[in-house]
């Protein structure tokens, strides 16, 4: 999300013309608080508190300040992300912005073609009996969170006129982006200042937007977003084809997978105009950015 804020606003100065912005990560190669080394000021002056070193701690406190969001509703809520995804895979609406990749293991070589990281066959009952993972008696468990895996994602950005010349396809326009700050110990909630800062710069209201990407790092920081801005967990326009509970959230590619997302969605509802991805940011901070559906129709917006 920050390589495509960052070359949209340089092609926006017109620095440049056209650019490739996007992101990979290797999950395996730093599991999640294995060798945390912050700087040491971090504790001596008490910058953070130790939770905020740890993503599942800071879900957790989001629980803590907010009683009404249950376990049961985060996994709810996790439920309904391998459902949508699995509805999307059976659509074909994912499979068009993946790029087969090569795989080795020690049966040989095969080709993937799919995310590996959803399950389908998920039910509450399954999700109600996985153990807390970062608390004894807490409510984030390994169903209600985001998955540890790989993954990379790239988009062509390009200014209007340079998309014309080359006869680029638009998907999308960008309107504008925001990031914001938040306590470290609940930075699960960045993406509400982030997207309260971004609205108020593109002249918008919540409102206004049509779609919602929302980058599931866990099920309660998607509810502490929804519940501020009072939409219902399964409101239509958010996570259409679910999101990183059932995907995975490899981070440095997440942002641009919401983005190809959608994108996608902005086809086939010309009803909508705008629509927004945004993510919480470990260490307190949230990130939004809003775009402009160019199958915009009026027509269609008054059915």
């Amino acid at each position: 999300m920050t390589a495509v804020t960052m070359m949209g606003a340089s092609i926006g100065f017109g620095a440049y013309d056209l650019a490739i912005a996007g992101g990979v990560e290797h999950m395996g190669r730093h599991p999640m608080g294995s060798g945390v080394d912050p700087n040491p000021r971090f504790m001596s002056e008490r910058l953070v508190g130790e939770d905020a070193l740890i993503m599942g701690a800071t879900a957790e406190r989001i629980h803590d300040r907010f009683p009404a969001y249950t376990k049961e509703r985060s996994d709810r809520y996790a439920l309904r992300s391998q459902q949508k995804v699995t509805a999307a895979y059976a659509a074909g609406n994912i499979q068009a912005d993946l790029i087969p990749v090569a795989t080795r293991s020690e049966s040989g070589w095969g080709l993937a073609t799919r995310d590996e990281a959803p399950r389908p066959e998920t039910t509450m009952e399954g999700l109600a009996a996985l153990r807390t993972a970062f608390r004894a008696h807490g409510r984030i468990t390994a169903g209600n969170a985001s998955g540890l895996n790989d993954g990379a994602s790239a988009c062509i950005l390009a200014s209007g006129e340079t998309a014309k010349e080359l006869g680029l396809g638009v998907k999308m326009t960008m309107v504008s982006f925001a990031f914001a700050g938040v306590e470290p110990e609940v930075m699960g909630l960045g993406p509400v200042p982030s997207t309260e800062k971004a609205l108020r710069k593109a002249g918008l209201s919540i409102t206004d937007i049509g779609l919602f990407e929302l980058n599931e790092a866990f099920a309660v920081q998607v509810i502490s977003f929804l519940d501020h801005f009072g939409i219902d967990d399964e409101d239509s326009r958010v996570n259409e084809y679910g999101g990183a509970i059932a995907i995975g959230h490899p981070l440095a590619s997440s942002g641009v997978r919401l983005m190809n997302q959608l994108a996608h969605q902005f086809e086939s509802h010309p009803e909508v105009r705008y629509g927004l991805t945004s993510m919480c940011i470990g260490l307190g901070q949230g990130g939004t950015v809003i775009w402009e559906n160019p199958h915009f129709n009026t027509k269609a917006a008054k059915r």
